[in-house]
């Protein structure tokens, strides 16, 4: 079977009769918004589209998409998105999670699903916090963040999902802001169209018990000067007035000015998602300033779906047997009176 489309979707014909129950002002109605409109460009079935989720305010994110979905338990919608999957190859599969969802209780899930490099998607939510169970400290929170669950700061180092990912042979890593609709909805298409496990860190905002966590990275004010968008095949500039720009100085990357000590656009490093050395990807990812979002890494490689049909197709070239019953009465056999 394939995911032709039969009809021309719009965002509504993705929008559930559910009452969407998030908080004012909370990113995730961004988040949800960005999806229904990418999945009428995604080429994909309405009725092939499946999204599992874990615990927490992201994972209401099934009941509001009018599509199949499975609403599972804490940490725990990789495993069920993989028995999706290998299930029926035919669907388009989407885990939603949260920093605390996916890092902390569901970090095993979380690894090995990257590590096997399955053809679904992940989207997760992260805002520092645990925001459904009213503002613990999560495995994303910075060392000293005064939260319900460390009043005196937190003493943990935080998990970088994006290291986790590299760390645990992640092909395709892409992160973004969640006030930034148009560019989130194009990263949707094109985690789609990725074949293997895509992963969309979305930088999501806690008005409640995290308010303005990427504040200084996100806002409209700053956002320019403070973010690089990255895209495949170009150079890796930023800044409102375009002059600032990235170099690679020994081992570490350098943030340098176009028209300053020489420097031109020649000098500026040209973004190379496909790359299958995640070297200078992890180094993007750990870099401070600026803030690197867009699709970082993108490195097409064997699924396990792949791996795994081409083991069958082996095994059965090899196998006596074309059926059970040969292999039932390939031995001594008894009959019971």
């Amino acid at each position: 079977m394939e995911n032709t489309v039969a009809k021309k979707y719009n965002f509504k014909d993705f929008v559930s009769d559910q009452e969407v129950r998030w908080c004012p002002g909370c990113d995730d109605y961004v988040i949800l918004r960005s999806m229904q409109k990418a999945l009428p460009e995604m080429g994909v079935k309405k009725e092939d589209v499946v999204f599992i989720s874990g615990i927490g305010c992201s994972s209401r994110f099934p009941y509001y998409m009018d599509t199949y979905g499975m609403h599972g338990i804490h940490g725990r919608a990789p495993a069920i998105a993989s028995g999706v999957k290998l299930a029926n190859p035919d669907l388009s599969v989407w885990v939603i999670t949260g920093d605390g969802d996916a890092m902390a209780i569901g970090g095993n899930h979380f690894i090995h699903v990257l590590r096997r490099n399955l053809d679904l998607n992940i989207i997760l939510f992260n805002n520092e916090i645990y925001g459904l169970t009213k503002g613990q400290f999560s495995p994303t929170s910075l060392v000293g963040q005064k939260t319900k669950s460390s009043p005196y700061g937190n003493t943990q180092p935080p998990f970088q999902p994006g290291e986790l990912a590299i760390g645990a042979h992640g092909r395709f890593f892409a992160r973004i802001g969640g006030n930034t609709p148009k560019e989130m909805t194009q990263l949707f298409i094109e985690a789609e169209k990725f074949k293997g496990t895509s992963l969309i860190e979305v930088l999501q905002n806690c008005v409640i018990f995290n308010d303005g966590c990427f504040t200084q990275f996100t806002d409209k004010a700053v956002r320019a000067d403070k973010q690089l968008f990255v895209e495949h095949g170009k150079p890796m500039i930023f800044g409102k007035e375009k002059d600032k720009g990235l170099v690679l100085n020994g081992l570490k990357l350098e943030v340098v000015t176009i028209g300053e000590n020489g420097v031109t656009e020649k000098d500026i490093l040209v973004h190379d998602a496909k790359e299958k050395d995640p070297t200078l990807h992890q180094m993007l990812i750990r870099l401070e300033y600026p803030l690197v979002t867009g699709i970082i890494r993108s490195y097409e490689d064997v699924t396990l779906e792949e791996r795994e049909d081409a083991l069958t197709e082996e095994v059965k070239s090899r196998s006596n047997f074309s059926k059970v019953d040969d292999l039932l009465f390939s031995g001594e056999t008894y009959i019971v009176d």
